[in-house]
């Protein structure tokens, strides 16, 4: 093991190696599962690594499962860049690959973190093995009511200043529960994952926020991933995020791409229905390294 990972530890249970290693001026936490070909996961906006910890656990049995937390978020924390983007969040992420010695991993992101995943894998097609995309958007036109949803992002990164964004979060999730059943999902297991993270600094959140908000007009274009992609989204996304998925196929024309609806998914299909989730997963992760 590289001196990188000199601050990893064991937990009692010998089972889960955490610890931080220097990523691009910042220290990354990170957990590390399993002995395998390795899967990597990216969580979603104001989450943490404990997002994945259905999928990083019981793919241990078969893969190398390494969950991260993003910059801003959880362990790994802020720093003093003064704005955020995905771009930024996937040269952490190169880095973190590096200095964990991780070789061509097939990579899974959700929402946020498949925005990430979609950057990285367009700039180093040759360092992984295929992409998950699960509940994601990309940068692409998008009808009044999808720009919509990144307008809120924006007012929900204003108002965290005198409501937390935890606070927000319970508010949205009651407001789909009333007006769109099956969005929410397991909204419980959601808001538990965001209130249990290390809390994110009002400058971090607006920072984190903004980078998501820009995101779909940005100069980014999917056409240039090429790996083999699996797109996941929940049967329960209201018309409004259904079309950014749809607008994501639109645009990956050069890579071979899978797509799955998870039954019973909301926004967040991997918590709603994590059997169907990681089995799919699985499946995808087994024949790119068979491929391989």
């Amino acid at each position: 093991m590289s001196d990188d990972t000199s601050l990893a530890s064991r937990v009692a249970d010998e089972s889960v190696e955490t610890g931080t290693v220097h990523t691009n001026g910042i220290e990354t936490y990170y957990e590390r599962r399993g002995d395998g070909p390795p899967v990597v996961f990216v969580h979603a906006m104001a989450t943490s690594t404990a997002l994945w910890t259905a999928q990083a656990t019981a793919l241990a049995d078969e893969f190398t499962t390494v969950v991260y937390d993003v910059r801003g978020h959880g362990h790994t924390g802020g720093s003093d860049h003064e704005s955020y983007s995905m771009a930024l969040y996937a040269e952490d992420l190169d880095a973190l690959l590096d200095a964990l010695a991780i070789e061509r991993p097939v990579l899974c992101g959700l929402s946020m973190g498949g925005a990430i995943a979609q950057v990285y894998a367009a700039r180093h097609p040759e360092r992984v093995a295929g992409v998950v995309l699960a509940d994601t958007f990309t940068a692409a036109p998008l009808p009044r009511s999808s720009r919509l949803v990144f307008s809120t992002y924006r007012v929900l990164g204003r108002l965290d200043r005198f409501v937390r964004y935890t606070t927000l979060n319970r508010a949205q999730l009651w407001v789909g529960r009333t007006f769109a059943p099956g969005v929410e999902g397991d909204g419980v297991t959601i808001q538990r994952v965001m209130e249990d993270a290390p809390t994110i600094p009002h400058d971090e959140f607006r920072k984190i926020i903004e980078s998501v908000a820009d995101f779909p007009d940005s100069d980014f274009d999917a056409s240039a991933i090429t790996v083999p992609t699996l797109v996941l989204h929940g049967e329960n996304l209201p018309g409004a995020i259904q079309v950014m998925t749809d607008r994501l196929l639109d645009r990956l024309v050069n890579a071979p791409v899978e797509t799955a609806v998870v039954p019973g998914g909301g926004h967040a299909s991997n918590v709603d229905n994590p059997a169907f989730f990681t089995e799919r997963v699985r499946e995808f992760a087994a024949e790119r390294f068979v491929e391989a």
